[in-house]
C-alpha cells in the first residue's frame, strides 16, 4: 500500500509578508488617530431592538459586565417579569449584591388579556425604574422590554424622554430593549442596535429552548 506524504503548504513570499506588515501598520496608526480624539465620557441611552433574537441577551451581557468591574447595576423587567429566567436565577442567586432585580411584568397582553392591569404593572415597572435611574451610584439601568410597554403606549414616550433627558444623572447608562422602538427614542439615544431576523426555530415548530430563550 502506497503511504501518501502531505504536501507542505507554501510559505508566504517575504514581499507579501512586507506588504502585510506595511498595511497593519497603517491601520494601526490610523486607528491611533481616531483613539486619540475619543476622551470623554458620557452615560449613554442604549437601545436593542428589532425582530431578531437576543435583545434582551445584548442587555443582560452589559450587566455581567458592570458585575465584572464591580460596578452596581439594576434590571427592570417588563412585561415577562414573571417568567423564571436563567439571568434572574443567576443574578439573584449570585450577583444581588452589585445587582438589584426587579421583575415588574406579568407577562404578555394576550396572557393577561387584561389592558387596565397591563397598564398599572407597566407603570409600577417605570416607577420603579425611576428610582433606580436617579440613584447615581447605580452605573447602569437594564430597563428589559420596555419597548414594547411603549409600542401598547401602556407609557408615555414623551414622559419617558423627558425623564432621561432631565433626570438621569451624567455617567448613568440606560438600555432599553424590545421590538418596534418608538422613532422619538431612536432619534434620542446614543447607541441603537436592530437585531435583524434571519431564521428561527419556531418558525420551524421548535419550542423555546432553556439556555437559549431563557
Amino acid at each position: 500500500m502506497t503511504e501518501t506524504v502531505a504536501t507542505p503548504e507554501p510559505e508566504p513570499a517575504v514581499d507579501d509578508l512586507a506588504r502585510h506588515a506595511q498595511k497593519m501598520a497603517k491601520k494601526k496608526a490610523a486607528r491611533d488617530r481616531i483613539m486619540a480624539g475619543k476622551e470623554g465620557e458620557k452615560g449613554l441611552i442604549i437601545v436593542h431592538t428589532g425582530a431578531g433574537k437576543g435583545k434582551s441577551s445584548s442587555g443582560f451581557g452589559m450587566i455581567l459586565r458592570c458585575v465584572a468591574h464591580g460596578m452596581p447595576c439594576a434590571v427592570v423587567q417588563f412585561i415577562k417579569g414573571a417568567w423564571d429566567t436563567g439571568e434572574r436565577r443567576l443574578i439573584t442567586t449570585h450577583f444581588s449584591d452589585l445587582c438589584q432585580f426587579h421583575a415588574m411584568g406579568e407577562g404578555f397582553t394576550w396572557e393577561t388579556q387584561d389592558k387596565a392591569r397591563d397598564i398599572a404593572a407597566a407603570r409600577a415597572g417605570w416607577e420603579k425604574a425611576k428610582q433606580l435611574i436617579r440613584d447615581p451610584s447605580i452605573r447602569l439601568v437594564l430597563l428589559d422590554e420596555i419597548n414594547i410597554a411603549l409600542r401598547y403606549d401602556y407609557l408615555e414616550i414623551g414622559e419617558v424622554l423627558e425623564f432621561l433627558k432631565t433626570e438621569k444623572p451624567p455617567l448613568t447608562h440606560v438600555v432599553l430593549t424590545g421590538r418596534n422602538a418608538k422613532e422619538e427614542l431612536v432619534e434620542a439615544a446614543d447607541l441603537v442596535t436592530e437585531m435583524t431576523l434571519v431564521k428561527h426555530p419556531f418558525r420551524a415548530g421548535i419550542k423555546a429552548q432553556a439556555g437559549v430563550e431563557f
